[in-house]
């Protein structure tokens, strides 16, 4: 999600000693590559759909695997952030490995906030976004711009393990934020609240149970469209371009009013969506944004792969995204 400064770090604090035991007590054949087979970079899913860790897709039910409901206290930390909770993993960077420098545009992470717990690290451990670069202490909470280009790197010997939760947020959770401290404000005097251990006290929380939509509506559609026209960089294509996706948002609209998101309305999306891909392709393909990616790119993955659902038979995999940003 864009976010206006690079890093805010939210109100509460943890207690990492305790999280960092519930964690030391999983055994070790739990963890899982990295799904995009990055080195050094392993992650455990503590919260997948139907609560099935090997199960790695986006759209379904979420609910808290084997491995969360084992960890009292950290499933305690997921309850205090307030919010709808998706797709939620530890992940672990070892000694002298990095995530390489990305922004996220897959589908999936352009409305969810990525919060991030550490459980183990370093103080050298340097986190980079946008041009900003921090150390995330043990026992923080922090969210950050995944739409700006980020990195990590561990230059220690050690492990860093982070609780990461993605989420669309709810009431609770953006009254935090907005108590939140973008992280070049001082901290000195800033009010943060311990979130104290319960002992044996396994917590619930909402998870998600829609996700992707099964016709994107005209809303979102521009909503996404918002923001790749806000983001673009000046080219003399850009005003075709424009032209060309405002006939084909009320084009979109006008079928949304006539099928809304009916089985018997799919082929015609379908077929606007291809013309329209058809038509701006080659006017698309030269431009980027200001975040480095390319402007095609983007629209592929936050629009077109997602907008309306393919026949089964087509369907991609679980893993199409990977590709795309699951790896801060």
């Amino acid at each position: 999600m864009k976010l206006p400064v690079p890093f805010i770090q939210l109100p509460l604090l943890f207690d990492a000693a305790t999280l960092a035991a519930e964690v030391e007590a999983i055994e070790e054949s739990s963890w899982r590559p990295h799904p995009q087979g990055f080195p050094g970079n392993s992650m455990l899913p503590l919260v997948a759909v139907d609560g099935d860790a090997d199960n790695e897709a986006f759209a379904g039910t979420m609910r808290p695997t084997e491995y969360l409901r084992r960890c009292p206290y950290l499933s305690q930390v997921f309850a205090s952030i307030g919010a709808t909770v998706g797709r939620s993993r530890l992940m672990r960077l070892a000694g002298q490995a990095e995530v390489t420098r990305h922004a996220d545009q897959g589908y999936y992470w352009i409305e969810r906030v990525r919060v991030h717990v550490p459980i183990v690290t370093q103080p050298t451990v340097r986190f980079e976004c946008g041009g900003e670069t921090i150390n995330m202490a043990a026992g923080e909470c922090w969210i950050f711009d995944t739409w700006r280009q980020h990195s990590v790197l561990n230059d220690a010997t050690h492990s860093r393990v982070h609780l990461v939760i993605d989420t669309v947020g709810g009431g609770g959770f953006w009254d935090l934020v907005g108590r939140g401290r973008p992280h070049n404000m001082p901290a000195n005097g800033w009010p943060t609240r311990q979130v104290v251990p319960a002992a044996g006290q396994v917590a619930s929380f909402p998870c998600e149970s829609v996700n992707v939509p099964v016709v994107m509506n005209p809303w979102e559609l521009n909503a996404h469209f918002g923001l790749l026209f806000a983001d673009i960089v000046a080219h003399p294509n850009v005003q075709p371009l424009r032209a060309a996706t405002q006939r084909f948002t009320r084009a979109w609209q006008g079928l949304w009013f006539r099928h809304g998101d009916r089985p018997e309305g799919h082929e015609d999306y379908r077929r606007l969506l291809a013309a329209y891909v058809a038509e701006i392709r080659p006017l698309a393909e030269k431009l980027h944004l200001n975040n480095e990616l390319s402007w095609y790119s983007a629209l592929q993955t936050m629009i077109v792969k997602v907008a309306v659902a393919r026949p089964a038979a087509a369907s991609p995999s679980a893993g199409a995204q990977r590709e795309l940003g699951d790896n801060a």
